[in-house]
């Protein structure tokens, strides 16, 4: 039994543009995470193997730290790693959200350009997860959707304001 949730989404900038908004610390902070939160890093390594350790705050004070460890980093054509929520430390924690939530989310990121406009995919899946996490992973899709719909908006309106 597996699970996945695949987004796709076309950006009216070049594929390089795309790809480095996803990759450059200067670029992330400016369009990151849920509408309306605040968004900070801890640490940003972009390699093979790196972290991306960050904290965002929801406008009522929730506060989520979310890290990422690269797998891939192939640009401007792909970008794949693993993210989990976890503590301050970096240690992995349950979702905040939901207990039964995957500890672990596999994410493949593709670029491919066509006249000047980037279509990304993104294809999130469980590592390793228990039956009730699958359950719950594939209950969540419309969630993630919206989630994603939601920050995707930001990093068109970012593109839009930005030119390299």
């Amino acid at each position: 039994m597996s699970a996945k949730i695949e987004i796709t989404r076309t950006f009216n900038a070049p594929r390089e543009l795309v790809f480095k908004a996803f990759t450059g610390s200067e670029h992330l902070r400016n369009w990151w995470g849920p509408k309306g939160w605040t968004f900070d890093f801890s640490k940003f390594e972009l390699r093979q193997d790196g972290v991306f350790h960050y904290i965002q705050t929801s406008p009522d004070g929730n506060v989520m730290w979310v890290k990422f460890v690269y797998r891939e980093i192939n640009a401007p054509e792909k970008l794949v790693y693993t993210s989990f929520f976890s503590d301050e430390k970096g240690n992995i924690v349950r979702a905040p959200f939901n207990d039964k939530w995957p500890l672990e989310i596999l994410n493949t990121f593709t670029f491919i350009e066509h006249e000047g406009k980037t279509t990304l995919t993104m294809i999130g899946t469980p590592v390793s997860p228990t039956e009730e996490e699958i359950k719950t992973f594939q209950e969540s899709q419309e969630m993630v959707q919206k989630g994603f719909s939601g920050t995707f908006d930001q990093l068109a309106d970012y593109l839009a304001r930005t030119s390299n």
